[in-house]
């Protein structure tokens, strides 16, 4: 199966508790790109500026990703400029300079129109329903927003939860979607408005999968040194949808284990800073760190029935 993917390619200056790094290669759609590819092919649909290096879009083509929806146009690349304190969950901007992001409008490819899976990134809701105007007769569609889109967007947004089969958001922007103070009700709510799959993103607590009558929790892998969260939740994204796409089936047993390998990727990605940490790495590897996610949660079960209480 066919996975394409629309959204941002960027160049972001970020500072951590544990380093800065200027005009590191970023955005919704290089990490979603990057993380997929290590379990299905990749069509990607962006735009950058004369300004943006052709080392990551050497390494995407190693990694088998179909360039022909990127536009390289007149002008400057996005760019993002944010800081993190120790509270790693959460990024505090500085600056944003959309440059030739500002006018994108994404054109699929004619051979992209037939991509059987497909994920809206993080862009527009405007821009998320000219996406799917193009495309023909897709299996899944999952897509990601923003509280800025909740809030002053939120009729267009209304009309891409309508047409979408899952939606991946964060705890915060769940609640803000919904005006639920409660995760759980929050999620039933958003089910409710189209798509039968709800993803919410804990960062550093993991992740919940609502399907149609069942709850599934992931944890976040325990790590020793987190350097960077920039593009983790793409990175997850990128993991669940590339499995979700390599098996081809879409049932809730193959949706747990696709949240798995998400939040498997993401914590590979915030092991380094930009996308680094996702240049080099092996399937066994991926394996034997989602084999220890298994461990993580695998245990007997409780007794507490038997015996003197």
């Amino acid at each position: 199966m066919s996975l394409l993917v629309v959204g941002s390619v960027a160049l972001d200056t970020i500072e951590t508790p544990f380093g800065k790094v200027e005009d590191a290669v970023g955005g919704s759609a290089m990490y979603f790109s990057a993380s997929a590819s290590y379990f299905t092919d990749v069509r990607l649909v962006a735009v950058i500026g004369e300004d943006f290096p052709g080392e990551p879009l050497e390494f995407l083509g190693r990694r088998g990703v179909d360039l022909e929806g990127l536009h390289r146009t007149e002008g400057k690349t996005f760019r993002w400029i944010g800081k993190y304190t120790h509270d790693l969950n959460e990024a505090i901007t500085i600056d944003t300079q959309l440059n030739v992001f500002g006018d994108f409008h994404p054109v699929l490819p004619e051979s992209y129109r037939d991509s059987e899976v497909v994920f809206l990134a993080n862009i527009h809701p405007a821009l998320q329903l000219e996406v799917l105007e193009q495309v023909r007769e897709p299996k899944f569609v999952a897509m990601d927003t923003m509280n800025f889109w909740i809030e002053g967007e939120r009729e267009a947004l209304g009309k891409v939860l309508e047409r979408v089969d899952m939606v991946v958001i964060n705890d915060g922007e769940a609640r803000m979607l919904a005006d639920e103070a409660n995760v759980v009700q929050a999620a039933k709510k958003i089910q409710e408005m189209g798509p039968d799959y709800v993803v919410i993103k804990r960062g550093e607590y993991g992740a919940l999968l609502f399907t149609p009558g069942d709850i599934f929790f992931a944890p976040a892998y325990p790590l020793e040194a987190v350097f960077d969260p920039t593009g983790a939740g793409d990175t997850f994204a990128g993991g669940m949808l590339g499995y979700l796409t390599k098996h081809g089936t879409f049932d809730t047993s193959c949706m747990k284990s696709a949240t798995v390998v998400g939040c498997t990727m993401a914590s590979f990605d915030v092991e380094k800073f930009s996308y680094e940490n996702l240049e080099d790495l092996s399937l066994a590897q991926i394996e034997a760190r989602g084999e220890r996610f298994q461990a993580l949660t695998n245990h007997e079960p409780l007794a507490l029935l038997d015996g003197d209480a």
